[in-house]
């Protein structure tokens, strides 16, 4: 934002739209009007919001704020806060199962990495359960050991730190099911009505807009089928004349959430899919490429941890930043036994992050490898 805008204006509108009662829209708008960037009056503004006839005194509330904040703003606002609060370490678990899990921790695992672990626990038990929690550990014990022999308390565990973070978020990747689950939750549909700002007497509709492809489909089925029909091209076909342009789906009507949620109580059977197969072999792959790389160069290894970052999100989002991983991962691996190799994936890694398309990152990495 300090970059690309000519000037920044940077405060908590969100809390502005709270204390009013409103929405953030009625926030933001009298944050451009306090600008002065546009040419009319305060009084237009509030006599637009005046006309539309909804919330009139909240809107013009949250307006008013906006309106100061924006007005009183210095020209160089304050540095912004980018550190992150660290996940707690409970002393007790609520199940045995769970306890066991977090005696591990504990005993197995350096200080500086147990936050994250226990986050990282976390995050596999709502995603699938407690055997699925245990896997995650005994991946994180092996690259502990790769990092006690090669780095340990001399590079601050720097390798079982990030590995923390990232083998948790590809063993809990982002696949249909998930989504289902997330779009069926109580909280979800109670954070909905908190951010509309609705009375307990209304009624919120919420509308989805689904857009699975072909593969993510076939990777909800079990392997041999799904296999089957991604090869298939009537069954593509089928597929992009459904659902190519995308579907709304009503997730607040009885025949829209009880789809949703039959998809999401198909985590029970996750380990026989497609998709769950080919996460797993994805994962043992960039497993093995680390575990080469840490007696080689401690340094590379964490780099490629840390590439894991491009891998998130759903759909078209997942399948952009896939394939860039899988161009970092390559790269990783010719990159070994170069002086400058860690800063090299570094810098790669930085320029696919910042932009879109994979270009600019092709670019520099044919540059950097050739040199």
């Amino acid at each position: 934002g300090r970059t690309a805008a000519k000037r920044l204006l940077c405060f908590d509108m969100q809390d502005l739209t709270d204390r009013a009662g409103s929405v953030i829209s009625a926030s933001l708008f009298g944050a451009v009007a306090g600008s002065g960037a546009l040419p009319f009056t305060r009084e237009d503004f509030e006599a637009t919001v005046r006309r539309a006839g909804l919330g009139v005194e909240a809107s013009l509330r949250a307006f008013a704020l906006g309106f100061d904040a924006a007005h009183a703003a210095p020209v160089q606002p304050a540095a912004i806060d980018l550190t992150r609060p660290v996940a707690d370490v409970p002393e007790r678990a609520a199940s045995p199962r769970t306890q066991a899990l977090l005696d591990t921790i504990k005993r197995d695992f350096p200080a500086c990495a147990q936050p994250m672990l226990t986050a990282g626990v976390r995050r596999q038990l709502e995603f699938q359960d407690a055997a699925y929690a245990a896997d995650y550990l005994r991946h994180m014990k092996a690259l502990r050991d790769l990092d006690a022999q090669h780095g340990g308390d001399a590079q601050g565990w720097a390798l079982t730190c990030a590995a923390a973070r990232y083998v948790a978020t590809a063993m809990a990747y982002d696949d249909v099911i998930r989504v289902a689950d997330l779009k069926t939750r109580g909280t979800r549909f109670e954070r909905v009505r908190r951010e509309v700002g609705a009375r307990p007497e209304q009624l919120v509709m919420t509308t989805d807009y689904m857009h699975p492809r072909l593969e993510e489909i076939c990777g909800t089925m079990p392997t041999r089928m799904g296999r089957w029909l991604e090869g298939s091209k009537a069954f593509g076909g089928f597929v992009e004349r459904r659902l190519g342009k995308g579907r709304l789906m009503q997730s607040g009507t009885l025949g829209g959430f009880l789809m949703l949620y039959s998809l999401a109580g198909m985590r029970r059977f996750r380990r026989r899919t497609l998709r769950h197969q080919i996460e797993s072999e994805g994962l043992q792959q960039w497993l093995d490429l680390i575990a080469r790389l840490v007696p080689q160069d401690y340094a590379l290894a964490v780099e490629t941890v840390n590439c894991r970052r491009l891998v998130k999100g759903y759909s078209d989002t997942h399948v952009r930043g896939g394939g860039k991983y899988r161009q970092l991962i390559a790269a990783a691996a010719q990159l070994v036994g170069r002086p400058d190799a860690a800063e090299t994936l570094r810098t790669l890694r930085e320029t696919a992050l910042a932009n879109e398309s994979c270009a600019p990152m092709e670019r520099q990495m044919a540059e950097k490898l050739a040199a």
